[in-house]
């Protein structure tokens, strides 16, 4: 099958190579699913998990890309929940071969059934972005209705997602990014803006939940707003300040199949719409993901026509 992989990590998307690799095969209560579309986050050239094993050795020539839209074509043994020829959508495993590439075996416990009346490349956007903005905002920020909330980023893939997320659970959102990301995120739904280039973050005052896909000095100063009882959520790792009154927490996203399940609903009845950027063909996508010009939204390789 054709494939993108990586065995250079110093290279980063430069070292992508186009290949032929063999087909998986499923293991127990794997499912092989022949990807139609699969989604791509530059981020994971430099996670561990794409180059080694659980047990950290190499594990290289590895497959990038962890979530897809597609079609179960096998059952592994002990299989369970779902069927072949079942449309499916997902988020693989972080330590094994991902979804740039025509099948990927994976635990059916990570796939979510995908409507029929959902494009595979609409479905192939939501796993990371969707499933990251559920569990930060719900899972471990404990929004509530009236709250305030920061989506740091809000223009992007992610925190266009959590912008919605949160507007519809009744929160107040301020969107951040560069100006040129202004209207993109009031389009998503945040209710002001603040430009991390020219305007005074720390006017904004107290906020209930501040959701940092940044990091660095605007993750540290977005520490000191967050009100008693509040709460800090990073993707990016851990907090290096955190609130003097309220809680810091940083996660990994997790596949869950109800939240996906849920995540595709908004979808399908329009209190959610995805954000993606580019969509390029497999052939194509090395070529795409090193383009000098910055992907605003989700890039998504369309893997069949």
């Amino acid at each position: 099958m054709k494939a993108i992989v990586v065995t250079d990590q110093t290279a980063g998307t430069a070292g992508m190579k186009l290949a032929e690799r063999p087909e998986p095969q499923a293991a127990i209560n794997d499912v092989i699913v022949q990807i139609y579309a699969s989604g791509f986050v530059p981020d994971e050239l430099a996670w561990p998990s794409t180059w080694t094993d659980r047990s950290q050795r190499d594990r290289t020539p590895s497959i990038p890309g962890h979530e897809l839209a597609g079609v179960v074509t096998a059952l592994g043994y002990g299989t369970s929940g779902l069927s072949v020829g079942q449309r499916v959508f997902g988020l693989a495993d972080w330590y094994r071969d991902g979804t740039l590439a025509e099948y990927v075996a994976i635990e059916a416990r990570n796939l979510a059934p995908l409507p029929g009346d959902i494009d595979f490349t609409v479905g192939a956007s939501l796993p990371i972005s969707g499933l990251t903005a559920w569990q930060g905002l719900f899972d471990h920020g404990r929004l509530r209705p009236g709250q305030s909330v920061i989506a740091h980023g809000a223009a992007g893939a992610v925190g266009s997602m959590v912008t919605q997320l949160a507007r519809e659970a009744g929160a107040y959102v301020i969107g951040t990014g560069r100006a040129a990301d202004r209207q993109k995120a009031l389009e998503f739904g945040a209710q002001e803006f603040v430009d991390l280039d020219n305007d005074v973050l720390e006017d904004v005052g107290g906020i209930d939940l501040v959701f940092d896909l940044i990091g660095g000095d605007i993750g540290k100063r977005s520490a000191r707003l967050v009100r008693a009882g509040g709460t800090l959520v990073s993707i990016v790792g851990p907090p290096e300040v955190r609130p003097v009154d309220g809680l810091a927490i940083d996660f990994v996203v997790e596949s869950d199949r109800a939240q996906l399940s849920e995540i595709v609903q908004r979808v399908r009845d329009g209190r959610l719409r995805t954000n993606i950027g580019t969509v390029s063909t497999l052939d194509d996508a090395v070529v795409a993901f090193n383009s000098t010009t910055r992907i605003k939204g989700k890039a998504i390789i369309r893997v069949r026509p």
